[in-house]
């Protein structure tokens, strides 16, 4: 369940957002994680918007079966402003607990780069096999949640661009392309949906050799959803899938909806 829950936050960051007016605004989205039809996570997220500046936090946990094999839950959270079109993090953590495991990462970012990253427990030390990160590869990068972030003037501008995340410790590219616009219904919202598909290139911070990384690469077919909240001007993501060797993975919007 691990691998999971680092799947939402890369999920989530094939979709856009788009910042309207300067008044503070808040919203709460709640997503369930299915694999093969089994329900396997849920998760939900609280935004905070006000002119530049913006707050996500999340929370996921496994359910369903996946308790029995591996119990998981965890806590996401991003801070930042946004610099013309681009998000500029301040701050990203994430604290889960699966099993046994524990792991806590915090990522504070400076002008748009990665500044300094502690791993509660140290990541383990790697073999000739891995790609490491370098500096070059923390530049101009986000985390998973403000990669989620984006200033569009028309829909369609939100699937062209690439996404370049570091999570604290892969460094990946999501390269988006335009697939369609098309109506749909679901709480809160009735109308224009945009689909972009993904192509997962992985950067740094991975075994060469890893076999779900070359699947992801090679053969993973990955789309996202997603839709305007009201007139705010705000997009977020109301389905997507991201398809693995054991097969796919699908996240929906069951709540997407804007808080007084």
């Amino acid at each position: 369940m691990a691998g999971i829950f680092y799947a939402i936050p890369i999920v989530l960051a094939l979709a856009g957002l788009s910042i309207g007016d300067a008044a503070a605004q808040a919203f709460r989205s709640e997503y369930t994680v299915s694999l093969l039809g089994f329900t396997i996570a849920r998760s939900s997220f609280d935004s905070s918007f006000q002119g530049d500046k913006f707050s996500v936090r999340g929370s996921v946990a496994s359910a369903g079966l996946a308790q029995i094999f591996d119990s998981t839950k965890g806590t996401i959270s991003s801070s930042g402003r946004f610099a013309g079109n681009d998000p500029r993090p301040a701050a990203y953590v994430t604290n889960y607990t699966s099993g046994r495991k524990k792991q806590k990462t915090q990522i504070s970012f400076a002008g748009g780069d990665v500044a300094k990253t502690v791993n509660v427990p140290p990541l383990k030390k790697r073999g000739k096999e891995w790609v490491p990160v370098g500096p070059a590869d923390l530049r101009d990068v986000t985390d998973p949640i403000s990669a989620t972030l984006v200033r569009a003037d028309r829909i369609k501008d939100v699937c062209r661009r690439t996404v370049k995340m570091f999570d604290g410790e892969m460094r990946v590219n999501l390269v988006l392309d335009y697939v369609s616009t098309d109506p749909v219904t679901l709480p809160g919202y009735s109308g224009d949906a945009v689909t972009c598909s993904a192509r997962f290139v992985p950067v740094a911070g991975y075994k060469k050799d890893h076999k779900s990384i070359a699947y992801l690469r090679n053969s993973s077919k990955i789309a996202v959803m997603f839709a305007p909240v009201g007139t705010t001007g705000i997009y977020a993501p109301v389905y997507a899938t991201v398809g693995t060797q054991i097969g796919t993975i699908t996240i929906r919007a069951k709540k997407f909806e804007a808080v007084d």
